[in-house]
């Protein structure tokens, strides 16, 4: 198997959508995966680049695509990407059977406000002819921010085993499992915890920088 994984993400090496993304792709590389990892957002820069890109998703078995929620949809170059893989990947030879996953995360601590962008990712995958392998949807994703999973506590014992379980089933050709979808859906820690050290990293930040007088400023 050729697995390819699509970071899309701004955050370059620092998000948590590489994180999660690369995690499962090194699960699928210790089952015996061929793995790769491409950056949407430089590609897009660059014609050489994105072609390079294109071709790699023709050429891959499995595609992944991990990216971050925004304003509840995908970002803008994600978008974008899609809809140029969408107009040229029929130029391409493709083999058979070759299966499309989502991963979302957003900032909110409940994991469904991703369920809109996985659902467009679920019907750009029908469009373009990939095979569904599922969506899986993280919240609380600033508490992961690029950190291994492996040095991310226990609040990860979820998401570890929940790629665990995918890369079991996508290693065989097998669309993610149910219980490998809700197990990363469940919350990393309490909601009124995170919103707690949110609004805590906001404070730092601002005395950091000399603003927090301004943190209740409002536009008229």
């Amino acid at each position: 198997m050729k697995a390819l994984l699509l970071v899309g993400s701004p955050r370059l090496g620092r998000s948590a959508s590489e994180t999660l993304g690369g995690y499962l792709l090194e699960q699928l590389a210790v089952r015996g995966a061929e793995t790769e990892k491409q950056y949407i957002y430089p590609a897009l820069k660059s014609g050489e680049k994105l072609d390079a890109l294109i071709s790699a998703v023709a050429r891959a078995n499995l595609v992944i695509l991990a990216a971050p929620l925004y304003v509840g949809s995908l970002p803008a170059a994600v978008i974008k990407f899609l809809e140029t893989l969408a107009q040229r990947l029929g130029a391409y030879e493709r083999p058979d059977g070759q299966q499309f996953l989502a991963i979302s995360n957003c900032g909110f601590p409940e994991a469904h406000h991703n369920n809109l962008a996985l659902e467009i990712y679920r019907r750009f995958a029908y469009e373009v002819g990939f095979a569904w392998a599922g969506g899986m949807a993280m919240g609380a994703g600033e508490a992961i921010k690029g950190r291994p999973l492996a040095e991310s506590g226990g609040m990860a014992r979820n998401v570890i085993a929940a790629f665990d379980l995918a890369a079991a089933a996508l290693i065989e050709g097998k669309p993610v499992p149910q219980e490998a979808q809700d197990l990363i859906a469940r919350p990393l820690m309490p909601a009124w915890l995170y919103r707690f050290m949110g609004n805590l990293g906001w404070y730092l930040q601002a005395r950091q920088y000399g603003t927090l007088w301004k943190l209740r400023t409002r536009a008229l």
